[in-house]
C-alpha cells in the first residue's frame, strides 16, 4: 500500500515536470483576456435586465 501512494507521487512529479508551463507575460495576458471578456459579458447582461426591466415597467405594469 505504501509503494502504491509513494509510487503515485514520484509519477505526479515527473509528469509535472514535463509540462509546458505558461511565462509570466502569458499568464498576464491570458488573465487580463479573461477579465475584459467578464466585464464585457457582464456589461452586456446588464443591459439587457436594464432594458427588459424598463419594458416591464412601461408596457405591463403600468
Amino acid at each position: 500500500m505504501n509503494n502504491n501512494i509513494i509510487n503515485f507521487f514520484r509519477e505526479a512529479k515527473a509528469e509535472l515536470k514535463k509540462v509546458n508551463w505558461p511565462t509570466k507575460n502569458q499568464t498576464i495576458n491570458y488573465t487580463l483576456i479573461v477579465i475584459g471578456i467578464s466585464l464585457a459579458v457582464a456589461i452586456f447582461l446588464g443591459g439587457l435586465d436594464y432594458f427588459f426591466g424598463y419594458l416591464l415597467k412601461t408596457f405591463i405594469i403600468n
